[in-house]
Order: C-alpha cells, then sequence, then structure tokens
C-alpha cells in the first residue's frame, strides 16, 4: 500500500524542520527534557563514589522557554545541546561534586513535573479526540 500522497516525509525530517510550533509539540518537548534530566540523575547517582567525577544536568526549561518565545520548535530537538556540566561545584570527601540528597531532590522534583507535562497532554489528546468525534458526527 502506498503512503498517503503528501505524507511521505519521515517523522525525523519533520521534527527537524523549523515550524510554528503548538502547545502538544512543548508539552512533548518538556516529557523529553523531563526524561533527559531523570536520565543525567542517574548517571549522577551511579557516579556517587567516583572520584574527580562532575555531575550533569540539563538546561531544557530555558531552552523551551526560548522556543515558546520564538514560537519555534526546531532548538527543541537537540538534547545534546541541554546537558552542561556546572563548573563552581564543591567537591565532596569521595572527589566529585555529587550531592545525593539534592539529586534525589531533583529526581523528586523533576518526576512531579513529568506527572505535570503528561496529564496536561492526556488533555490535550482528549479534546483533540473529542473535536474529532463532534466533526464527524
Amino acid at each position: 500500500m502506498r503512503p498517503a500522497r503528501g505524507r511521505t516525509r519521515s517523522r525525523a525530517r519533520r521534527r527537524a524542520m523549523p515550524h510554528r510550533a503548538g502547545i502538544i509539540d512543548y508539552l512533548e518537548a518538556g516529557l523529553r527534557g523531563t526524561a533527559l534530566r531523570q536520565s543525567l540523575i542517574a548517571n549522577n547517582v551511579a557516579n556517587l563514589d567516583t572520584p574527580g567525577f562532575r555531575r550533569s544536568d540539563t538546561m531544557f526549561e530555558k531552552v523551551l522557554a526560548d522556543a515558546i518565545e520564538d514560537g519555534e520548535l526546531a532548538n527543541l530537538d537537540e538534547n545534546e545541546a541541554w546537558v552542561f556540566t556546572p563548573g563552581t561545584s564543591p567537591v565532596n570527601e569521595a572527589g566529585n561534586d555529587v550531592s545525593l540528597d539534592a539529586e534525589i531532590g531533583e529526581m523528586v522534583k523533576t518526576g512531579a513535573l513529568y506527572k505535570t507535562y503528561v496529564r496536561l497532554l492526556g488533555r490535550m489528546y482528549r479534546q483533540l479526540d473529542m473535536a474529532i468525534r463532534e466533526d464527524v458526527r
């Protein structure tokens, strides 16, 4: 079966193209950003006792806020650009800058933010579903 006309572009290519972003795009970007932060937190905790290890974090909130202000989504698809290593964190007795208490606090906060994005995205999809069903009638 052939794809419908006008729908031959791959999803990856469509995402790489700049476009006016909608609320669903921003919520999905927020999900990717919080998932990235949880992954970085897990890596930080895994290296809690590694001498010389420097913790990593993400600044996806700033990237997301800038994208919302610009109305463009293109810069939200470059997750690697969101990651940074704080340069002035104090080193602990293990010889690194990872604080288990701080990482757990960030994990809880990020988990709550992820749930918020999921709930909002669910509402948006339900509204779209209702609108489609009404239009079909």
